[in-house]
């Protein structure tokens, strides 16, 4: 129990579970857009999935830049990496739950199989590409050439 509470403690670990949490939170988010903007609003359902689809993208993306990364603001170029892997997740989502019946899978097993898939390559492209690690920039100064003392009594850097 101690090591689950150290390894819950770990940053990167909370990141992850609050990278989840938003994900599910807008997951459940999507039937009540979607709901508002055909059933009330009225508009055709092409244009409330695509307006619904966008606003809770901007959304996530702006939840998921300041809390689960900590960003002090967003970036106009991780908010084009961030659609560039919604698309691409949303892609292989549609290619595995489209040939995966092809080959006998029952087609809700294949959605299934493709939202791990998407899901799989939202983590990595969320977490590797779009968010990535800042690289470690060393501000020690190098150290000054030592002066050492030769044979021929002239003192040479080291």
């Amino acid at each position: 129990m101690r090591n689950l509470r150290a390894r819950l403690a770990e940053p990167r670990t909370m990141t992850i579970v609050r990278w989840w949490i938003v994900g599910i939170v807008f997951f459940g988010l999507t039937i009540p857009a979607l709901y508002l903007l055909h059933d009330q609003l009225g508009l055709p359902l092409t244009l409330a999935t695509l307006l619904a689809g966008e606003i809770l993208t901007v959304l996530r993306f702006g939840v998921n830049d300041r809390w689960v990364f900590g960003n002090p603001r967003p970036t106009w170029r991780r908010l084009v990496e961030y659609h560039a892997a919604v698309i691409s997740s949303s892609i292989i989502w549609w290619a595995v739950t489209n040939v995966l019946p092809l080959f006998g899978v029952y087609y809700l097993l294949a959605s299934l199989f493709g939202t791990a898939a998407s899901v799989g390559w939202s983590m990595v492209t969320n977490f590797l590409w779009v968010w990535r690690p800042k690289a470690v920039v060393s501000v020690l100064p190098q150290a000054a050439p030592q002066l050492v003392a030769s044979t021929d009594g002239i003192r040479h850097a080291e």
